[in-house]
């Protein structure tokens, strides 16, 4: 089975076999690591690209620089792209530079956390959480027993 995974660095999509997911692929049109084990800050040009176009599940934290909840959670979020990657990715989007999305999404407080997975919302969760909640709580709704 071929999966198609976005870049993080050029916004690409790239076909990967799912045997070589976990062997550090590249991108074929600008040769830089498809996986980084940390989150990849979105604009909203390029979201939809990495929501409708990635066969892997999506985790977004929606946040704001000013928040200090979402501030505290940065670290617990980077740490946990190392122990999901390359079987999800994990995006940032700046509610401040992305306003329109943020509505879009109705997203009324920060931080909000929200897997995605096929283009469509699957789990949301708002507030703060730590490294091992955020993972428990992202393959949790990626169990085969929720579709």
């Amino acid at each position: 089975m071929t999966l198609h995974i976005v870049c993080p660095h050029c916004h690409a999509t790239n076909r990967v076999p799912n045997e070589r997911l976990t062997s550090g692929p590249n991108c074929g049109a600008c040769h830089r690591a498809l996986f980084t084990a940390s989150p990849v800050e979105i604009t909203e040009a390029h979201f939809s690209r990495h929501i409708d176009n990635n066969d892997i599940a999506v985790l977004v934290d929606f946040w704001a620089p000013w928040c200090g909840p979402c501030r505290m959670m940065a670290p617990a979020f980077a740490n946990a792209a190392i122990t999901l990657e390359p079987h999800m990715r994990l995006l940032k989007v700046n509610t401040e530079d992305a306003q329109t999305l943020a509505a879009h999404y109705q997203i009324r407080s920060i931080p909000t956390l929200v897997l995605f997975r096929g283009g469509r919302e699957i789990a949301r969760q708002s507030g703060a959480l730590g490294e091992q909640d955020i993972v428990r709580w992202a393959r949790t709704y990626l169990s085969p027993a929720n579709g």
